[in-house]
């Protein structure tokens, strides 16, 4: 058997077992590409930093980050400051539907340190979803989504004996949905929310902070991509008319 006839099946066995698109171009060979509807996992080999901190570890089962001091997010708005300098680790994907599952761990404890779950496009569009301490009576569980360069704040107060917490990331196209759980398994609706630059390739991830000088260690552990777990929506499963939709 000749290099020829060895070479053609495993160029099919390859397309067959990738699933993924061909596109082939005169004079060149076939070039496989990934189906971006099949997600990676978060693990080492697909991720990447924005911002890489001086200590942290990775592996499939478990990171840590220790925080950089004088370090946060924030875009213009009230506060009138532009902060950019949180760490961030992420994975790009393409895919439009899926859902990204987390449980963070932390002991923070100067105002406002911070670890939880990143969208981040650039420094004028992105989210971000965390607890951030206020003192030793309470803490927030809060997100702020950045579009085009202005931030928002949404929080609510929680003891600060809590000192763990679920996040879920769910996206359909351009639109996004937070959950939060205790355990893992009860999650609750934190916000639903648009990104006007998030229709396309986008990063997603964790990130810690510590925007006064202090520093603590967030660790991130079960970690899971899946099938998108936030339901579409139908106008007819409410009894909804179009027209009521219009007005």
């Amino acid at each position: 058997m000749n290099g020829k006839t060895i070479i053609f099946p495993l160029l099919l066995l390859a397309g067959a077992m990738i699933s993924c698109n061909e596109r082939q171009q005169p004079n060149q060979e076939i070039v496989l590409e990934k189906n971006d509807t099949i997600m990676e996992q978060f693990i080492k080999p697909n991720l990447y930093w924005t911002r890489e901190p001086k200590q942290y570890t990775i592996d499939d089962a478990l990171i840590t980050i220790q925080t950089e001091p004088n370090t946060d997010l924030w875009q213009r708005t009230y506060y009138g400051f532009q902060n950019d300098n949180a760490t961030i680790l992420q994975m790009k994907t393409s895919c439009k539907d899926f859902s990204f599952t987390v449980k963070t761990q932390f002991e923070s404890s100067a105002l406002f340190d911070q670890c939880g779950i990143a969208i981040y496009l650039d420094s004028e569009n992105w989210v971000k979803a965390s607890i951030e301490y206020e003192n030793e009576t309470y803490q927030r569980l809060g997100s702020v989504v950045t579009n085009n360069g202005y931030s928002d704040w949404a929080t609510h107060d929680i003891p600060s004996s809590i000192n763990e917490m679920w996040y879920r990331l769910s996206r359909r196209g351009s639109d996004y949905y937070i959950e939060t759980s205790l355990d893992g398994v009860d999650f609750k609706q934190m916000r639903t929310f648009h990104l006007f630059h998030g229709g396309g390739e986008i990063s997603f991830g964790v990130y810690a902070a510590s925007p006064v000088d202090n520093s603590f260690i967030a660790q991130f552990s079960n970690m899971e991509v899946s099938e998108c777990r936030w339901p579409l929506w139908s106008a007819e499963d409410t009894g909804f008319s179009q027209t009521e939709q219009n007005n």
